[in-house]
């Protein structure tokens, strides 16, 4: 079996083609980082370092790496001969890898099972957002026969790494992968370590609304308090409190939405609380906090579930105060950052709120998060 892998970097090998390889797959990485596909295609394994509770290491092999930017043509071969395609490489750049899967499909023998397409984004339904860009270039009945879209969750907290690490990773020991199963029909991919679930809805919600809102607020105000690390940031009674308060509100979204048991729930939030004061993984709230335009836009971890909780007449006071904090995030080394603070200090508080964060006058959030961006301003 082979897979071809867009995106190379912390996750792509620590998360994704690890649990590829542990299913007996055969990976290709494809990225656009040349010196890192060349010490890929150098090496003949690297590990991966699972650190907190259950420590592990795993030796990743039988893996091959070729650069998607130079070597387009045999990129689009090997996708045209591979059982699945997955990627790791931000929802913003989907866009750039649809072209190569949407040639290898259209260049994929009938005779071939349909290809098996993941996007393992820390996005809302990554995959069909994927499956709209291929079909730009391939036509609908090409689609249906020739490929399978199947939307994930993935969860898994990956850490800036050590330069000194080269190609080996250190990742924490919890991980989760789940997969709609539907699109599969009877022919669901053998990978242990995938959870291949009827509704994927209520993980994906669950994992973002959890998990990504209370890391991302956690690193925001830890900024704000002058934190250096995560770690110092939980440490903080105020920030802590802040994580506490906005995990109580999308907690009660969730809970309403999907009808988690309480108690199960509580148990969740309180695991995903402990995983982000891991002391074996030092973070800072710089690397978690980076691309605050994406993390503010209308389907994400702050915007989607106060819009949700506005909509039912509850006011999200502490994710309010959540976006309130990620829009000082004033980071040169961070373009999205950076251009944050320009549309900041060129829009008005409604044309931000609009733009960036796709409310509009009669969304049940908009009067609240026009006050919010005002309030920073």
């Amino acid at each position: 079996m082979k897979a071809v892998h867009f995106g190379a970097g912390n996750i792509g090998r620590g998360f994704v083609g690890l649990i590829l390889h542990k299913a007996g797959y055969e990976i290709v990485f494809a990225d656009v980082a040349a010196e890192l596909i060349d010490s890929l295609a150098a090496a003949d394994s690297y590990q991966v370092h699972e650190v907190g509770a259950e420590p592990h290491t795993w030796t990743v092999d039988n893996f091959r790496a070729l650069n998607s930017a130079t070597h387009e043509a045999a990129v689009v071969a090997e996708i045209a001969t591979a059982e699945m395609v997955t990627t790791a490489v931000g929802p913003n750049i989907l866009k750039f890898v649809a072209p190569l899967i949407a040639q290898a499909i259209k260049a994929r023998s009938g005779d071939l099972a349909p290809l098996q397409v993941l996007a393992c984004e820390n996005a809302l339904y990554a995959t069909n957002n994927l499956r709209s860009e291929i079909a730009v270039a391939v036509d609908d009945e090409t689609l249906a026969t020739k490929a399978i879209f199947a939307n994930t969750a993935v969860d898994r907290i990956v850490p800036a790494q050590d330069p000194a690490a080269g190609l080996d990773v250190t990742v924490e020991d919890f991980f989760e992968w789940a997969v709609e199963s539907g699109p599969f029909g009877d022919s669901i991919p053998e990978i242990a370590d995938v959870h291949f679930v009827a509704d994927l809805e209520p993980f994906i919600e669950r994992k973002l609304f959890t998990v990504n809102t209370g890391h991302a607020t956690l690193a925001y105000h830890g900024r704000v308090h002058g934190a250096q690390t995560l770690s110092e940031a939980i440490a903080i009674a105020e920030v802590a409190g802040e994580v506490d308060a906005v995990l109580a509100e999308t907690s009660s979204m969730l809970i309403a939405k999907h009808g988690f048991d309480a108690a199960d729930h509580a148990t969740y939030v309180s695991k995903c609380i402990r995983r982000f004061s891991n002391p074996h993984l030092p973070d800072t709230p710089e690397r978690v906090g980076r691309s605050p335009l994406r993390k503010l836009s209308r389907n994400e971890r702050f915007i989607s579930p106060a819009e949700e909780l506005a909509s039912t007449g509850a006011t999200p006071s502490a994710l309010l105060r959540a976006i309130g904090a990620a829009l000082q995030f004033d980071v040169a080394e961070d373009p999205e950052s950076v251009r944050m603070m320009e549309l900041r200090s060129s829009l008005s508080a409604e044309d931000f709120v609009a733009q960036v964060m796709g409310l509009h006058d009669g969304d049940s959030l908009y009067a609240d998060a026009v006050e919010t961006v005002k309030a920073q301003s």
